[in-house]
């Protein structure tokens, strides 16, 4: 069969059905990961009310703990799902995730404890995005990976907004004592239904019986030459991932996620803490904040990733696309310089927290349109059968600067005790300029489009 023009669509549309699969997925991923923040007031509640009598240390090094080991296995998770496969390799991952998910309600109070199996939780959470990243490689071209990576990116989001719906409804409906285990069982049983329809609708481009051969062409059509299907499916043969680190494209990769990740894991950990010092919110006030949150950033999180389609479309390089949306998206974020500004009572009364929370909405929304797009970097310019390779130790060093911003909240938390305040003026800062700077070191690394040909 003659491949599809340049301008011609594809005759089915099966890939966004795949990709409706790793929505979801991220979807499960990230409500778990989501629940301890919304139960981070009942662990450092005085054990005279019920509560373990953690620090905002103790809760730190929890996350830490989580986000650590979340950026150590994506060095082995990555080259593992690049070797298995993405169809066994995200299905164990959700598998791992849920069970140690549900583990947690059943470890007590004491915050080594939690760590243990929080640190195990993050083995099987640190699948999902190398063999997501690795799935959209294989099922959609070029121009249309950055809105696929945005589309089940914003199941972060949509993961998110239902844990600030569901976790404290558990916890009012079930009250504090067993309300913080049900959470747990709840939001970790509810991935197994999942499975079934990624083993039913899950093959490889090349031997998937649904999908056309016009639809399998268009897949290639950015491509410089029909890729052959191997005969393992979408398995590859293993790149040594120390050999990765040689090129300059991986580091600006490295450098993308090192400086802004971070950021993101703020906003999930930390977010109901902050509405609760700022404002006084309780638990079911802070319910509708973060859920708007969440929901508002899903939408610049799909709409940041059509930009560069747009842009290549009107006759923009692929790579020039990529780096001016980036650049736009990175200067969004200087908004959440006013988040203390506007958040405070005694200048705007009423209305601080809805413009304190729409500064972070700002901030949210970036983010997300930035992650797409710099995940799409990575298939840009190396061949698929590294992708998840990559994509793991770029999650890894977002980890790393995860465990930074971690650890930095937790102590100037705990400094500025008396003055929260101060404190998160201070992880506003950092959440603004991390952006531009980022961006700032990834064009430096790679000022044009160099694509990997020789590993």
């Amino acid at each position: 069969m003659i491949p599809p023009s340049q301008d011609r669509q594809a005759a089915s549309n099966f890939r966004w059905v795949i990709c409706g699969l790793l929505f979801f997925s991220t979807t499960v991923n990230y409500m778990d990961r989501q629940v301890i923040s919304y139960l981070k007031p009942f662990f450092c509640a005085s054990p005279d009310t019920g509560g373990f009598g953690w620090t905002n240390s103790d809760f730190a090094n929890l996350t830490s703990a989580f986000t650590f080991c979340y950026a150590g296995m994506t060095l082995a998770v990555g080259p593992l799902i690049d070797k298995i496969g993405t169809k066994l390799g995200l299905a164990l991952s959700l598998i791992v995730w849920s069970l140690c998910g549900m583990a947690n309600a059943f470890v007590g109070s004491l915050v080594s404890a939690h760590m243990a199996i929080r640190s195990a939780f993050a083995v099987g959470e640190a699948g999902n995005f190398p063999a997501s990243i690795k799935t959209v490689a294989e099922w959609f071209p070029k121009r249309e990976r950055a809105l696929a990576t945005a589309i089940f990116n914003a199941g972060s989001n949509s993961g998110a907004m239902v844990a600030a719906l569901l976790v404290p409804w558990i916890m009012i409906h079930f009250g504090d004592q067993q309300g913080w285990k049900m959470a747990f069982i709840l939001t970790g049983a509810l991935g197994f239904p999942w499975l079934i329809f990624w083993f039913w609708l899950y093959h490889p481009p090349g031997k998937h019986p649904r999908l056309s051969m016009a639809e399998y062409h268009y897949i290639h059509i950015d491509e410089e030459k029909t890729i052959a299907v191997e005969e393992n499916g979408d398995r590859a043969k293993k790149v040594p991932w120390l050999k990765l680190f040689g090129y300059r494209q991986l580091w600006a990769f490295f450098v993308g996620k090192f400086m802004t990740d971070g950021v993101w894991w703020f906003y999930l950990f930390w977010l109901p803490d902050y509405l609760n010092k700022q404002f006084n919110m309780s638990k079911q006030q802070v319910m509708m904040p973060t859920f708007i949150v969440y929901g508002v950033a899903i939408a610049g999180s799909v709409y940041g990733g059509s930009i560069p389609m747009t842009l290549i479309k009107r006759g923009m390089t692929v790579y020039k696309a990529r780096m001016t949306t980036m650049f736009i998206i990175a200067v969004l974020p200087l908004f959440v310089l006013l988040t203390q500004y506007f958040g405070n009572v005694g200048r705007f009364g009423s209305m601080a927290a809805v413009l304190a929370v729409a500064m972070i909405c700002i901030g949210a929304t970036a983010h997300q349109a930035w992650s797409a797009n710099l995940f799409t970097t990575v298939s840009d310019m190396f061949p698929k059968k590294a992708i998840a390779s990559v994509v793991g130790i770029g999650t890894m060093a977002g980890g790393i600067g995860g465990v930074i911003v971690q650890k930095i909240a937790g102590a100037l938390t705990d400094h500025f005790k008396n003055m929260p305040q101060t404190a998160y003026l201070i992880m506003f800062i950092v959440c603004s300029v991390s952006y531009l700077i980022a961006w700032t070191m990834m064009k430096a690394l790679v000022p044009r489009h160099i694509p990997i040909t020789d590993l």
